[in-house]
Formats: structure tokens, C-alpha cells, sequence
């Protein structure tokens, strides 16, 4: 059973879609329904449902299992800089014509 947010800091806390257009803009695919697994606790899940922290200079995507940070993103004017160290794995889908 995933835990809940349980202090003032999730109060911040959206789920994984608030990051769609942005994460759709990047990839070029729908990714709030792409699979991925916490490094460390092993929970498989779509990008949609992690814990999505946007309101900092970048964004944060944390597992909601164990709140392990997933995936973090900055964007500035000229480039994105994207960690997903805290993924086993991140499956982007390809577009079927």
C-alpha cells in the first residue's frame, strides 16, 4: 500500500500529470503513462501517478511509495537538464502510425 503525504512539505504535491505537457514536449510522447521502477524500493508504476513537486526552481517527481526522488528536471531558456537516476527503468513510448 503506498503511503500518504503526511507533512506541510506535500502540501505542494500534485500527482505526475502536472508535468504532462512539459514531459510531452521533451520526449514527444504521451508520458504520464509511461511504466517506470523506484530504484529503491522497486515500485512499478506510469509516470502519472508519482508525486510531482513543482513548485521549486525545477520539478520533481518522487516515488509515492517511499518518496525516493525518481526523476528531477530544470528548465532554463536554452536548455533541460533531466536526472532519472532514481528510475530502474523509464519506458518512453513510440508514436504508432
Amino acid at each position: 500500500m503506498e503511503t500518504q503525504p503526511g507533512t506541510e512539505t506535500f502540501s505542494l504535491m500534485l500527482d505526475g500529470n502536472a508535468l504532462a505537457g512539459l514531459l510531452q514536449e521533451v520526449f514527444a510522447s504521451e508520458m504520464t503513462v509511461a511504466p517506470v521502477e523506484c530504484t529503491s524500493c522497486g515500485r512499478e508504476g506510469e509516470i502519472g501517478s508519482l508525486w510531482a513537486f513543482i513548485e521549486s526552481p525545477g520539478y520533481i517527481l518522487r516515488c509515492p511509495a517511499c518518496q525516493h526522488i525518481i526523476l528531477r528536471m530544470v528548465v532554463t531558456p536554452d536548455r533541460i537538464y533531466l536526472d532519472a537516476r532514481g528510475a530502474a527503468f523509464l519506458c518512453i513510448p513510440t508514436r504508432v502510425h
